[in-house]
């Protein structure tokens, strides 16, 4: 009897492996805005030059006025010691968010902490005015 030569198959399909990754793809390019500010604030609007919040620590000022550093809730008491350690790992920039119905004292009085701190660069965020 004669032995018949079997060769490999050396082809890998790939043709679900691109699948599965141009879904996560698409989910990841749908979730990726609504994971910037998890802060729920209503954003004056202004007539401005759009900034974009690159690197720096995002400061939030919510109606009543409680403030929260990237997303997490502070006491006023423990906020130049939270705004300092937030700011070790990032660039001395800070950007402020706050509701339009927060009270100018309240913003005021982060404004001036911040500055006290020696951050000289503050930006302030607000939605784009609608040009009509």
């Amino acid at each position: 009897m004669r032995r018949q030569r079997y060769s490999s198959l050396a082809e890998i399909n790939i043709t679900n492996l691109v699948d599965v990754t141009m879904v996560l793809l698409i989910v990841f390019m749908l979730t990726a805005p609504f994971l910037q500010s998890g802060v729920k604030l209503n954003l004056p609007k202004a007539e401005a030059k759009v900034i974009e919040e690159k690197e720096g620590v995002t400061i939030s000022v919510d109606r009543e006025g409680g403030i929260h550093i990237d997303e997490d809730p502070v006491a006023w008491k423990d906020f130049s010691a939270r705004l300092r350690r937030a700011l070790e790992t990032t660039a001395p920039r800070v950007f402020l968010r706050a509701d339009r119905d927060t009270k100018y004292g309240s913003v005021m009085r982060v404004i001036a902490r911040v500055k006290m701190l020696g951050i000289e660069d503050l930006g302030l965020i607000a939605e784009q005015e609608d040009n009509e």
